[in-house]
């Protein structure tokens, strides 16, 4: 590609469609001082009636693929998201448009969400917080299998090893806990977990697992990767908390688990349908945990994303192939 056909070449000619319902990205980009061209729509009308101006555009949710019917003159898309599942690849390539994801932007937030969940049901933070809204003092508990619990010498099993996983680990080394983990590459050098398996060996790993940590993409492999199957195959004291996708799990299959005593609970970020529900069983389960997909927010979210997407601009500028997290 020539300096002269590069449309990326000077940032002055690129003009940037930041589309979210919530993030403050157009606001915070203001802080960069680029010389891009950018505006931020907040809803689907809007986003149809201005994508025709996009060179790139800047989307998770509000993406749709209809959109690309009126994109005439788009070039690359940055996903807000780390996932990219909702986007036409194939469509994409005979189009020419390239696709980064925000992989890693959110390694930081969901990790930590994954150890406060583990926190908030060793110490029944959850429970504490549903009599206080009663309000109800509970008294000592003299059965020691629902007590509340400490995690120096459990072990936790993380199933899938990324970004996200591998700092989940640190933060279980910092409470004592014993790590085991799943990755298909099990050559991870100074990886925090105290063991690496094939993904192939989840079954074999669940039932010493005090505590099952998914952060797995979705993939043909890990769909209902939790199911009546692997379920039965957890400890009655132990937890699951998925801060992964909702369909890495079947759901069905676990709110019978929640009920039996097959798991002593569990705590989700993430469903097949979002927003849950309103006539969810999972809503009025004590065992249960919920947090309505927001693993990932963090106050540093719109800035990490832009960390991205500048540096994908300033590769495509310099006609670079690679792009950081590229898909296409």
């Amino acid at each position: 590609m020539t300096q002269s056909s590069n449309p990326f070449a000077s940032q002055a000619d690129v003009t940037i469609h930041f589309a979210h319902v919530a993030y403050q990205m157009e606001q915070r980009f203001s802080a960069r001082n680029t010389s891009c061209q950018y505006f931020q729509t907040f809803d689907t009308d809007d986003t149809r009636s201005r994508i025709p101006e996009a060179d790139v555009f800047v989307v998770s949710g509000l993406w749709d693929n209809s959109l690309l019917d009126v994109a005439g003159n788009l070039k690359f898309i940055q996903s807000i998201g780390a996932g990219y599942d909702q986007f036409p690849l194939d469509e994409l390539k005979s189009r020419g448009i390239r696709l980064a994801s925000a992989r890693g932007v959110n390694a930081n937030a969901v990790s930590e969400h994954a150890m406060a969940m583990v926190l908030a049901l060793a110490r029944h933070i959850h429970t504490g917080r549903d009599n206080q809204s009663k309000p109800y003092w509970r008294g000592m508990i003299s059965d020691l299998t629902k007590r509340e619990d400490e995690l120096g010498g459990k072990t936790m099993l993380i199933v899938g090893l990324g970004t996200i996983g591998s700092r989940l680990a640190k933060l279980a080394k910092a409470f004592d806990m014993n790590v085991v983990a799943t990755k298909r590459n099990t050559d991870v050098p100074g990886s925090a977990a105290d063991e690496i398996h094939p993904p192939s060996a989840v079954p074999d790993l669940l039932p010493n697992a005090d505590f099952v940590a998914l952060t797995c993409p979705l993939t043909d492999e890990t769909a209902d990767m939790i199911n009546a199957e692997t379920l039965a195959l957890m400890k009655p004291s132990s937890y699951l908390v998925n801060v992964a996708r909702g369909g890495c799990v079947d759901e069905p299959a676990l709110l019978e688990a929640l009920d039996s005593g097959a798991i002593a609970g569990a705590a989700i970020d993430h469903f097949k349908a979002e927003p849950l529900p309103l006539d969810s069983p999972f809503w009025s389960r004590e065992n249960v945990i919920i947090t309505p997909h927001t693993g990932g927010e963090t106050r540093m979210y719109e800035d990490n994303v832009i960390d991205i997407l500048l540096e994908n601009i300033g590769r495509l500028g310099r006609g670079e192939q690679e792009l950081l997290n590229g898909i296409i």
